[in-house]
């Protein structure tokens, strides 16, 4: 058997994954990393091979919102590792957990003008939390171990980790290092104090959930919170389901780019109760913030602050004890009867607009049919464009983690490779991707690996043969008048077939919901393409500014 001192720095360094229990790394081999791989095969640890980094990355930052434990993702150097940015990124705004591994030149290389060859910890650092390139074997263990440390810690994110060629054959006088039980944190007394006495002075509470409390499991403490004080609760996108849809105070999603009946409650309320939120995800802005508004944050962090956010207590620590603690000392609260009214015009709203069965499909009503059909715990993936404002708007959720949007970044691509890690994970649920055309083509490559990997999840495609998204923006700034945004497809159906998926195409709207339960019923990945009526885009802002008006 192998002594320990006899291992190189590539072994040791999977020794180290080992021991921060991670079972699977998502990725693509080069020559720079073949020491690793070889460590990789011989671990235990399952390596998925991906057709893209940029997958890789996807399915590793999924991996981490799901889990909670950082998602591994690899690359080689040079365009291998640029290829990993845009999944990095996504994970750093959006608060996943995530460690990125990329190869890299011999360090007798780095002065010169060198094939492949980029300054990778630099391009890395404002992506990251913490990059560091292992140049002496000895340092391997601490390495990973910060890394780890640093994605999982306060407010998650991505983490990476360069390893030159030479340095991973080097002998490694290393071991990996403990693992410490994270810390928790509780808030300040005083600070509880005084926010219990805000809200009590408060006329129009509103609550405003964002992604921390998703991340810091808090869902039971919020709904306490909510159903105790009466206090209506909106969700940023990434929040989605901490309080059931089915609650009579909650009151659906912000963040679609137009002002919407959710503003309404935002220009009643004279307190903001904002809990887990972070800017990133939905500027202050976009839920009419103002002046005159007392904010409280709660959170594990303290409140990233801008002119328009500026908390009057920070209630900074774990964030169900907070809510608890909150819960002991304020007396009352009188229900915001008018803000409730809202939550009835929303519902009404919402209602109309899915009852229609035009093709092509409007898509309120491809939302309740997807709504009908996935249970409270199935997830449902949404990539960017058009179509994730309607899922915003109209999909709402029962349970956390149900629904899950690129938001702090907005990547378009997401949905594929983020639904195979999260069936993955979660054999036993309907996992449902839903893409436009453009994001779909960005990364569809990735259904070969589902196929391989025996992952059958759905990806429900709204054709319309437009980047949507840019189109709507368009049209609203511009008369009406778009360009440069149109497109062709290829036949989607026969794609996913060639790939050794199922296709599908619906063809009339009573098709939808028979399709979809098809298409869940393989034991491979399904493609299902509905053609949509983005005509609803611009009806939706008239109507909007009409219910402004």
């Amino acid at each position: 058997m192998e002594n320990d001192n006899t291992k190189n720095t590539a072994q040791v360094l999977v020794d180290a994954l080992v021991n921060e229990g991670v079972d699977t790394i998502f990725g693509i081999p080069g020559e720079e990393t073949l020491d690793l791989m070889f460590a990789i095969q011989k671990s235990g640890i399952r390596f998925i091979l991906t057709r893209h980094e940029q997958g890789a990355a996807f399915m590793a930052d999924v991996y981490g919102r799901l889990t909670g434990k950082a998602g591994v993702c690899l690359s080689t150097l040079g365009p291998g590792a640029t290829n990993l940015v845009t999944g990095v990124a996504d994970a750093f705004l959006d608060g996943a957990p995530l460690v990125a591994i990329t190869g890299q030149v011999s360090t007798d290389r780095m002065q010169l003008t060198s094939h492949q060859y980029l300054d990778l910890e630099g391009m890395f650092t404002p992506i990251t939390k913490r990059t560091k390139q292992i140049i002496r074997p000895d340092t391997v263990g601490e390495i990973v171990r910060l890394a780890f440390k640093y994605a999982e810690s306060g407010k998650p994110g991505a983490t990476h980790i360069d390893l030159p060629k030479n340095i991973a054959k080097m002998p490694a006088n290393a071991k990996p290092l403990m693992r410490q039980l994270p810390q928790v944190t509780y808030a300040n007394p005083q600070h509880i104090s005084t926010a219990a006495k805000l809200i009590e002075r408060a006329k129009n509470p509103i609550i405003l959930i964002g992604a921390g409390a998703v991340r810091n499991e808090a869902c039971a403490a919020i709904t306490e919170l909510v159903n105790r004080l009466h206090i209506p609760a909106v969700h940023t996108m990434m929040a989605k389901g901490v309080v059931s849809r089915d609650n009579p105070y909650s009151l659906g999603t912000v963040g679609i780019p137009q002002k919407d009946f959710v503003n309404e409650a935002f220009r009643m309320a004279d307190t903001v109760i904002a809990i887990g939120y972070d800017i990133v995800e939905c500027a202050p802005s976009k839920w009419d913030a103002t002046q005159g508004m007392t904010i409280i944050h709660i959170d594990t962090q303290p409140a990233d602050v801008n002119r328009d956010y500026q908390p009057a207590v920070e209630v900074v620590g774990e964030i169900s004890e907070s809510i608890y603690e909150l819960l002991r000392q304020v007396k009352g609260v009188k229900a915001p009867v008018e803000m409730l009214k809202v939550r009835r015009a929303m519902r009404d709203d919402h209602e109309a607009l899915a009852n229609s069965n035009d093709y092509p499909m409007k898509p309120a009503r491809i939302l309740a049919d997807v709504r009908e059909l996935m249970g409270p715990e199935d997830i449902l993936l949404s990539d960017v464009g058009a179509h994730k404002m309607w899922i915003a708007r109209e999909y709402e959720c029962q349970n956390p983690n149900t629904c899950l949007i690129s938001n702090g970044f907005a990547s378009m691509g997401f949905a594929v490779p983020g639904a195979f890690a999260a069936k993955l994970l979660n054999p036993g649920k309907k996992v449902l991707a839903v893409c436009g055309d453009g994001g779909f083509m960005m990364n569809s490559q990735e259904l070969e690996t589902a196929v391989r990997e025996k992952q059958p999840f759905v990806t429900l495609i709204w054709e319309d043969s437009h980047y949507g998204l840019i189109k709507w923006k368009e049209e609203e700034q511009f008369n009406g008048e778009s360009c440069y945004v149109s497109f062709t497809n290829p036949d989607f159906k026969a794609l996913a077939e060639a790939m050794g998926c199922k296709g599908y195409r619906v063809e009339k709207a009573e098709d939808l919901i028979p399709t979809l339960n098809e298409a869940f019923s393989q034991n491979v990945p399904s493609v299902v393409t509905v053609q949509v009526d983005y005509s609803e885009n611009m009806k939706l802002s008239e109507n909007l500014r009409r219910f402004r008006a």
